[in-house]
């Protein structure tokens, strides 16, 4: 197995989307000599293809054959930077480091002070929804 060794990228089902101002498809990668291939070189490889930057190219839903040496996965291209945060789900953005992660507190945790303010009125409400000390 080369690390290094060549790749083909095929298109399938292109689609050019004007309302959401990209091309769709179907990508086909033939890696004979490899276990797979990285995203981030797809990415590198579609923008050289299609004549965009980087940044416009999501690549996604990657499955590997059985038996190695192809792999099927969904393309986007989009026109700028910009079309590509404005229409991306937040968690594919933050996976190709076009956004920040939201952190938040744990679900348990939100859910417990819900319900601790629920017992309380008035201000004491932001009292009520703050931790409570352990003993």
């Amino acid at each position: 197995m080369d690390p290094t060794g060549p790749i083909t990228l095929r298109t399938r089902k292109f689609i050019t989307n004007p309302l959401l101002q990209r091309k769709q498809f179907v990508l086909d990668v033939l890696h004979p000599t490899r276990p797979n291939v990285s995203k981030q070189e797809l990415r590198e490889k579609l923008a050289q293809m299609y004549k965009s930057e980087v940044d416009s190219v999501i690549v996604f839903g990657f499955k590997t054959h059985f038996g190695g040496g192809k792999s099927t996965g969904f393309g986007l291209v989009y026109d700028t930077k910009e079309a590509a945060v404005k229409f991306e789900p937040k968690y594919r953005l933050v996976r190709f480091g076009l956004a920040e992660k939201v952190t938040k507190a744990s679900r348990k945790l939100r859910k417990e002070r819900k319900n601790r303010s629920k017992k309380v009125r008035g201000t004491a409400k932001a009292k009520a929804g703050e931790a409570q000390k352990k003993k």
